[in-house]
């Protein structure tokens, strides 16, 4: 199954990391700050460069007890990478909602996004469902790990181009360090506008988040 995954024209891999560090102002109001660098590791043969460096920040507002409505902004640099690709700002708009059944959380997100290159902007709108839940008894509790699953669907428009539509499966397995620091690692597998000729992409995910 490996050599036919690696042997299609395309198939991409990537290794993506990330930190963030998530600030509580108040109760109902936070801010996320992350920096993350994605990186080939394979792209018709066995690569290790690095794609792009994305800055990203969220302001989120509680407005209820399982509902959140947020806006962010994020400045992607590519062309320093790549010479022939250019620079993104992104602005985002994102609906949540999450509930439980036992130890298991659900998350809806609604998101829509901006995404501003010198020559195009594309609109692009976003679902996602995701559940996670501890691995060991009813809660977290510090030194155990938990599991983090999702699936996302993703529709971009842009001005004479056609509609591309995504899908996204991820699985992720956490480690609650500290009270306030989480450590994750999983994989995502992406099938990038399937209506056409799908793109078919693998990434290495790992990431670290902090919290005050």
């Amino acid at each position: 199954m490996g050599n036919i995954v690696l042997g299609q024209d395309n198939f991409t891999g990537f290794w993506e990391s990330d930190i963030a560090l998530n600030y509580t102002v108040f109760n109902n109001y936070s801010h996320n700050f992350k920096v993350s660098q994605r990186s080939y590791t394979y792209d018709e043969k066995l690569d290790v460069r690095i794609r792009q460096i994305d800055l990203v920040h969220f302001s989120n507002v509680k407005i209820s007890g399982n509902q959140s409505i947020a806006l962010g902004v994020q400045y992607r640099f590519r062309n320093t990478f790549e010479a022939d690709r250019e620079n993104e700002l992104r602005f985002t708009q994102q609906y949540n909602i999450t509930s439980r059944s036992r130890n298991i959380r659900f998350g809806h997100r609604v998101r829509s996004e901006q995404r501003i290159n010198k020559s195009l902007t594309t609109h692009r709108f976003r679902y996602r469902f995701a559940l996670d839940f501890p691995l060991q008894g009813e809660q977290l509790d510090v030194g155990e790990a938990y599991l983090v699953t999702s699936t996302e669907s993703l529709l971009s428009v842009a001005r004479a181009n056609a509609s591309e539509y995504d899908q996204r499966f991820t699985a992720n397995i956490g480690w609650l360090l500290h009270e306030n620091t989480k450590l994750q690692a999983g994989l995502e597998y992406r099938f990038e506008d399937y209506t056409h000729r799908t793109e078919n992409i693998l990434f290495v995910l790992t990431s670290l988040v902090f919290s005050l």
